[in-house]
């Protein structure tokens, strides 16, 4: 299985998903334009990953900003990873916050009620 990279723009996320060491990132904004089309080969390649995945995975979120649309995407990334805790694979998700941003620290927080696995709220210092 190939490592999976997509650049970012200033309307998508940059994500990174290497299978050999199961670390997996996703940063940046995400609003693009069909949030199916950009997320449907993330879907896809965590589904293959998820037949034959490492030991430990870890997946870190550092989003400045995402929309409605995105929110549910994200969720659905979240929901399909699950899995790997289900089946007794570690997981664990690290959301990363600016500690000014209150939003993208309630939506971290909200993901991790919901999702119901080791879920780490990180808080940064922006960069100037």
């Amino acid at each position: 299985m190939d490592v999976f990279i997509k650049k970012g723009s200033q309307e998508t996320p940059e994500i990174h998903l290497d299978p050999q060491t199961g670390i997996f990132n996703i940063s940046g904004k995400s609003l693009p334009e069909d949030v199916k089309e950009f997320y449907n080969p993330v879907i896809k390649w965590l589904e293959g990953y998820i037949e034959e995945p490492k030991p430990e995975t870890l997946l870190k979120v550092k989003m400045d900003y995402f929309n409605t649309a995105s929110s549910k995407m994200i969720l659905e990334v979240f929901e399909l990873i699950k899995t790997l805790h289900e089946n007794g694979n570690k997981l664990t998700i690290e959301w990363y916050y600016q500690e000014d941003d209150e939003d993208m620290q309630d939506a971290g927080q909200d993901y991790a009620d919901i999702v119901e696995v080791p879920f780490q709220l990180i808080c940064y210092q922006p960069e100037n």
